[in-house]
């Protein structure tokens, strides 16, 4: 898909909205859409790789346990090392030619704040990296080892990403969205559906933890409750 290039308060060009915005130290992409989404696949596909050799030795647990540990591993790759590529180098996003500059530099056709060192954008991203990320593979490890803690994590992590993601979108339609290219691709499909991934998945996860949490102490209540009618 080809990107139209708008010339900049600094006189370059770009394809980024709002056309003002100054992006002085801007450098057009190497690798086309195409390229970039197949190279985050294969990326995608090989964490899955390596998340199937552990699960390979945890014939015990259920698809859904193996889903939901998949689901907390990738989950930790991309909050902790494509999210925290972009807090590490936020200044010089608009002019960076690796693999991840590029791929955040096609992203930020829906939301041109990844490459102005937006204040809210680099914040939220910040906890993301430090706080989510981590946590997702805490969840994960959890998940393998069947861990007490597994339920406490997940219902955790499950919350900051939906109040992220919230955060994310509501500042964004409340300012009628001036930083997204205006072709319905780049805000339907980069902006609404890749995020709503982040919205969907962790409500469920969050209710699933609740519920196990609620069957744990409703357990621990009826058996204090035995021993002291004993």
């Amino acid at each position: 898909m080809d990107n139209v290039a708008f010339e900049s308060g600094s006189g370059l060009s770009h394809p980024y909205f709002p056309v003002a915005l100054n992006l002085p130290h801007y450098a057009a992409n190497s690798l086309n859409m195409y390229q970039l989404l197949g190279a985050f696949g294969l990326g995608v596909v090989a964490v899955i790789g390596m998340g199937s050799i552990l699960l390979a030795r945890r014939p015990h647990l259920s698809w859904l346990a193996r889903i939901t540990f998949l689901w907390f591993l990738i989950s930790g790759c991309i909050h902790f090392f494509f999210e925290g590529y972009f807090v590490y180098n936020h200044a010089t996003l608009a002019g960076d030619q690796t693999l991840f500059g590029q791929l955040w530099k096609e992203y930020s056709l829906s939301d041109s704040r990844y490459l102005s060192s937006d204040s809210f954008v680099l914040l939220m991203e910040l906890v993301t990296a430090v706080f989510d990320g981590p946590l997702c593979f805490l969840t994960a490890y959890a998940i393998l080892n069947d861990s007490p803690l597994r339920y406490i994590t997940q219902l955790m992590v499950s919350l900051a990403q939906i109040y992220g993601d919230v955060l994310y979108y509501t500042t964004t339609l409340f300012e009628g969205s001036p930083h997204c290219t205006p072709h319905p691709y780049y805000f339907w499909f980069y902006f609404v559906t890749l995020n709503a991934i982040w919205i969907i998945v962790p409500t469920l996860l969050g209710c699933q933890a609740c519920q196990q949490l609620y069957r744990a102490v409703a357990r621990t209540q009826a058996l204090d409750g035995k021993k002291k009618v004993q």
